[in-house]
């Protein structure tokens, strides 16, 4: 069994984006610069945008943290949004998920110019990657593709299984599984909370890719001999013994299907590290294009 060391390997792309960075300095040539846009004072979302930042300090970018209170109208958003879109300084910006009630969320992620929306999420990107065009891949997703590349896992002919349907992870995973090419050229089943029969389709399945949010959904049982697992859950699970008062915990039960598996992604650890290497990934290619 071989441990998909996401933390590892997202060091390594940080890594490589750093010399680039440093060639276009030695040039003096513009380097990427990503702004996020957070609305209002979520923790997790507060938490995740100062680590985006952070990969930005790491790797030389420049970065511009926009925040906007939890009151913040759908226009004053709008209104934001198009003023990055209009800002040539900036290379890539992201809204950090999930906005406040008042706020229509995919009236504002339609609003990001495509050419900008290095989280992959607008419609245009959305459409240019299930016809297999050159575009910004989802970072998580790109993530997953990068883990199986780097570790040469082969997923030709394979039988993917995809569980959850959401527009961030499981359903362009399951268009990416598919694609011709490498990692790709895998037949696909997408399941969802109306699957019925579940441990039957997954335990035929050759990979598993677990996006569903519901701690230690999978169980040994549920799981073939040599399988690939990529678990993309993570849930804070309430344990008094942690000193948070929590334990982060994944789509799998990974103690035991790790006994089963040929290569499996630890929580945490795995896709999680990988979403933000991606993402400096994505901004990277979005500079490439507007120079």
């Amino acid at each position: 069994m071989t441990i998909l060391d996401g933390k590892k390997v997202s060091n390594d792309i940080k890594d490589e984006i750093t010399e680039q960075v440093k060639k276009m300095k030695a040039k003096g040539e513009k380097v990427p610069h990503l702004a996020a846009v957070i609305v209002g004072n979520d923790g997790a979302s507060l938490t995740y945008v100062g680590s985006k930042v952070r990969a930005c300090e790491r790797v030389g970018f420049e970065s511009t943290m926009v925040r906007m209170s939890n009151t913040t109208s759908e226009i004053e958003l709008l209104d934001k949004i198009e003023e990055l879109n209009q800002n040539d300084d900036i290379d890539g910006f992201i809204i950090q998920l999930p906005l406040p009630p008042q706020i229509n969320t995919q009236k504002v992620l339609m609003a990001v110019d495509p050419s900008k929306d290095v989280d992959g999420f607008h419609p245009e990107n959305f459409g240019k990657m299930a016809l297999d065009m050159s575009t910004f891949i989802p970072a998580t997703p790109f993530g997953i593709l990068e883990l199986l590349d780097r570790y040469d896992v082969e997923t030709k002919g394979k039988h993917t299984v995809v569980i959850g349907r959401s527009h961030i992870v499981g359903r362009p995973m399951s268009i990416l599984m598919g694609r011709k090419g490498f990692p790709g050229n895998s037949t696909v089943t997408l399941t969802h909370s109306h699957t019925k029969n579940i441990t039957q389709i997954t335990s035929q399945a050759d990979i598993i890719i677990s996006a569903l949010g519901v701690p230690n959904f999978l169980k040994a049982e549920m799981v073939k001999d040599d399988a690939v697992i990529i678990d993309v859950g993570i849930t804070r699970v309430p344990d008094e013994s942690s000193p948070k008062g929590y334990i982060i915990t994944g789509d799998v039960d990974f103690e035991n299907v790790s006994k089963k598996a040929s290569f499996i992604t630890p929580v945490p650890g795995g896709v999680g590290p990988m979403t933000i290497a991606m993402l400096l990934k994505n901004t990277l290619l979005a500079r490439e294009q507007r120079m």
